[in-house]
Formats: structure tokens, C-alpha cells, sequence
């Protein structure tokens, strides 16, 4: 890794700023349905009807019309959406750790594989995600993480290369995939340890 500060810092979402659990969704959306919790929640994790929907190609009433076909759920859309995005929850120490770059002055960008239903919800629920300078989400680029459409999307956006990027992840294969293009990265597994490399690159005081 390079000594060079980055200039700007780069946050996945999920597992980095807010956690997630598909089980929530799976449960409450099965309970409309004659599937059990499992059967909804492997579905909509393997199924790729997701990966469509999160690189832009099926759009949200496509995706909930392919969904109640499959499931046989009988709600409508406004249902199925609030089940299907109600399921993030803050990392307080990351959200920490993102407003004190922000008050550093140093700024701050969103880098999702996700969907509208999913980022509406997260819009409407959680005050940070409204304090970024930029957003780079799958489903409005037309492209998912690790593939390299995606982080040229980002490097367009923020108007940096290589070493000026930060990048945090929790998926070995995205923090690879920036690792390539010369990014300086931290692969997420604790809050405490992501701190720590963010103030070893003498972006933050140690706290």
C-alpha cells in the first residue's frame, strides 16, 4: 500500500456503513406466500432475478411481477417493497467514522451493488447516507462490482485515479478488483480495525 494520503474515501454500503440481514425479508414476505422463511430467502439471495434487477435491466415492477409469479405472494408493490427493503440496520462506529472525515473536510463517496427499492428505503430512514458528495450505485451504471464498468463509473465521478481513492469494502473480490486499479483499500471484517487503517494513511487522529 502507498504512503501517499488518498484525497478522496469510498465506502461500499452494506456490511461497511449499514448491516443487512435477508432473513427479515424472507420471513416477512413468506408469511404472504405458501413458502417457508428458507425457500423466500434463498430465493431472492441465489435467484438472478436480483442480479438483473441491481445492474438495471428489470425494473422494480418487473422484478416484484417475477417475484409474486415465483413466490405466489399476495400483496401488492407497496407491500413487497417495504418488506423487501426494510432490512438494514446503522454500524454506529462506521457512521462514526464517516462523519469525522466529513468534518476533516475530506470527501466521501457511496459505492453500492443495490436497487431503488433499497436505496428509497436508506434514503428515507437514515439521515448520513444524505452526507455524501457522490453516489455510484449498480443499478443506475448498468454494472456490479468486481466487473470494471463499475469502478470506472466511480473514477469518472470523482475525477481520481489510483492511490488518491480510499476504498472500504467487506468482499475480498470488489477490494481486489480497486486493488488492481492502484486504489489503496481496506477490506472490512471489524469497525475497530477499519478505524485503525483509516488513521494509519494520516486521515484521522488516532481517537
Amino acid at each position: 500500500m502507498s504512503f501517499l494520503p488518498p484525497s478522496i474515501v469510498v465506502f461500499d454500503l452494506g456490511k461497511v456503513l449499514l448491516d443487512f440481514d435477508y432473513s427479515i425479508a424472507g420471513r416477512r414476505i413468506a408469511a404472504c406466500t405458501n413458502m417457508s422463511d428458507d425457500d423466500v430467502k434463498r430465493f431472492l439471495n441465489q435467484s438472478p432475478l436480483l442480479y438483473r434487477y441491481e445492474t438495471g435491466p428489470m425494473t422494480r415492477q418487473e422484478f416484484f411481477d417475477e417475484v409474486r409469479q415465483a413466490t405466489g405472494f399476495r400483496g401488492d408493490l407497496a407491500e413487497f417493497g417495504g418488506f423487501f427493503a426494510d432490512i438494514f440496520s446503522e454500524m454506529p462506529p462506521m457512521i462514526a467514522l464517516h462523519a469525522a472525515l466529513r468534518r476533516q473536510g475530506i470527501p466521501t463517496y457511496i459505492f453500492s451493488n443495490t436497487n431503488d427499492l433499497a436505496i428509497e428505503h436508506i434514503r428515507r430512514n437514515f439521515p448520513f447516507f444524505a452526507n455524501f458528495d457522490g453516489y455510484i450505485l449498480s443499478y443506475e451504471v448498468g454494472s456490479m462490482k468486481p466487473d470494471s464498468k463499475i469502478y470506472e463509473a466511480l473514477e469518472a465521478l470523482t475525477g481520481k485515479r489510483g492511490a488518491e481513492i480510499l476504498y472500504l469494502d467487506d468482499r475480498p473480490e470488489n477490494v481486489e478488483a480497486g486493488a488492481a486499479r492502484g486504489w489503496q483499500v481496506i477490506l472490512q471484517t471489524d469497525p475497530d480495525q477499519s478505524r485503525r487503517a483509516v488513521e494509519q494513511l494520516g486521515l484521522l487522529a488516532p481517537a
